[in-house]
């Protein structure tokens, strides 16, 4: 993956030459198949108060049951976008959905917390072929004209859907169970299964090098590492030996990654690709942005269900205004991109995104309604903003012949921070709520009970369930403080890397 500059021409294989492109067909069905996958990142995290009462799962359990999808996910992303590259991205998004689907049907089979983190770690096996297929296939079939406008709204989806899965699944919860949310997984998957038989064509580029497989290793190793340091953090306590060991090993892996990339014939992420300031500030905003977009709904559903005592449909419908803001804001991004260079609107969204997180980290247990939905509305904005231009940054770095590789990237910036995001926000949710929780007169194992979740300690209810709320509040504003560090951190980087260039 050494070509940085795009070759001449690069016409797509398709099977059947015959037959005409219908691009809004492939648009519709490439973005049912994406929102399918990314959906199921975020709305697990509405049942997961249900799923803490019925499994007895711990809060550590509960930030495995959401990341064992979005790590396997990211792990994967490169070596699948490779694979889609070879073998065809309509194969490879068929093969995807039919194991998403499968996994999700097993799902609802499971009774036990570990169980259900084995499982969804299967379902990441699928999305990792499924999504890296959809932004490819609509980049090698739609002409250089119609691009951008294709990429924008395949953005607005992938950021929209988490929201939409989760008002989805709080509608399903008000009659079933928290087993009907991979019910909704099944149907999604057929429905996008029968899309791409019927409409979708197939591309690839089946003269591509030997598969990374040592990069792969390493890099599933490398992140495998640091997620479990990082989740587990809270147990053994962040100065611990096991947690500093695990993540210094993490890093050192992820080290031998870049190296082996620098230097074998036929890298899977080609290292030197960082040099273009738009790729390296596209993956450094998209990772940042949803680390903190989906570390901020993994801790906003709890602290909505289990601290304001919401039911589980109107904390999902409380999500809305984040989505009436961040669709609207995607589709202007490219235009205000057109008129005053796609740094200002990216930089300006991700500024307006960390305020919103800030404000958010400033909320109680008291706080008003109609504050958090204003709130919500800022950073629906400044996430909508800044999601298509660091999209289009990536995949306009790469050549045609690399769009699966180029979007697998992108995936994996995406994926990769949202499971970074839950990791790191959940960790310092569950200090935050361990140390903050203290019962002066309760016997030890109520403590000790109350303190695996706020989930549990809702269970014994009065003075524990009280002490409880207010210790989560604590971590919570802990996690989303860090969380707008973080975007702001985002911002200044997108800034300084894109000062040199025009647009």
């Amino acid at each position: 993956m050494h070509a940085v500059q795009p070759p001449p021409t690069a016409v797509p294989r398709t099977g059947g030459a015959a037959a005409p492109v219908r691009h809004t067909a492939v648009l519709a069905i490439t973005c049912l198949a994406l929102a399918t996958v990314v959906s199921a990142m975020s709305s697990l995290n509405v049942a997961l108060p249900s799923i803490a009462r019925e499994t007895h799962a711990g809060q550590t359990q509960l930030s495995w049951i959401i990341d064992a999808y979005s790590l396997v996910f990211a792990a994967l992303l490169l070596p699948a976008g490779a694979l889609g590259d070879r073998f065809g991205r309509r194969r490879a998004l068929l093969a995807g959905l039919t194991v998403f689907g499968a996994g999700s049907a097993l799902a609802m089979t499971t009774t036990s917390p570990d169980a259900l983190i084995a499982v969804r770690a299967v379902l990441g096996i699928g999305a990792a072929l499924v999504m890296p297929a959809t932004l490819a296939t609509i980049t090698s079939t739609f002409p250089r004209e119609r691009r951008a406008g294709a990429v924008a709204v395949w953005a607005a989806v992938a950021g929209a859907s988490a929201v939409v899965g989760v008002l989805v699944a709080g509608s399903l919860l008000q009659a079933w169970s928290w087993r009907s949310v991979f019910l909704l997984n099944v149907v999604l998957a057929g429905l996008a299964v029968l899309g791409v038989l019927t409409r979708v064509p197939e591309s690839a580029e089946p003269e591509q090098p030997p598969l990374d497989v040592l990069g792969a290793v390493l890099v599933a190793g490398g992140l495998g590492l640091l997620v479990y340091s990082i989740i587990e953090a809270p147990q053994h306590g962040w100065g611990s030996l096991p947690t500093l060991g695990g993540i210094g090993l993490g890093l050192l892996v992820l080290g031998g990654f870049v190296a082996w990339e620098l230097t074998t014939r036929h890298p899977m992420l080609d290292p030197r690709l960082f040099r273009n300031r738009r790729f390296a500030a596209g993956t450094l905003s998209i990772a940042l942005q949803f680390f903190a977009f989906f570390g901020f709904i993994f801790v906003l559903m709890q602290y909505l269900q289990l601290v304001r005592g919401d039911s589980a449909l109107k904390a999902a419908v409380s999500m809305l205004p984040m989505a009436a803001t961040l669709v609207p804001g995607s589709r202007l991004s490219p235009l205000l991109g057109a008129r005053l260079g796609a740094r200002r609107p990216w930089v300006a969204g991700l500024v307006m995104a960390a305020v919103g997180l800030g404000l958010f980290s400033r909320v109680d247990g008291a706080t008003p309604y109609w504050r958090l939905a204003l709130i919500l509305l800022l950073l629906g904005a400044g996430l909508g903003l800044a999601m298509p231009p660091a999209t289009t940054a990536i995949t306009d770095a790469l050549p045609p012949t690399q769009q699966a590789v180029g979007s697998a990237m992108n995936d994996l910036a995406r994926e990769l921070g949202g499971a970074l995001g839950i990791a790191v926000l959940g960790s310092i949710l569950a200090a935050g709520y361990r140390s903050h929780l203290t019962l002066p007169g309760f016997p030890a194992r109520v403590t000790e009970a109350a303190r695996s979740s706020l989930g549990a300690a809702a269970g014994m209810g009065g003075p524990v369930l009280e002490h409880a709320r207010t210790a989560f509040v604590a971590g919570l504003q802990d996690a989303l403080l860090g969380g707008a560090a973080v975007v702001l951190a985002a911002a200044v980087g997108v800034a300084l890397l894109l000062r040199r260039t025009a647009r």
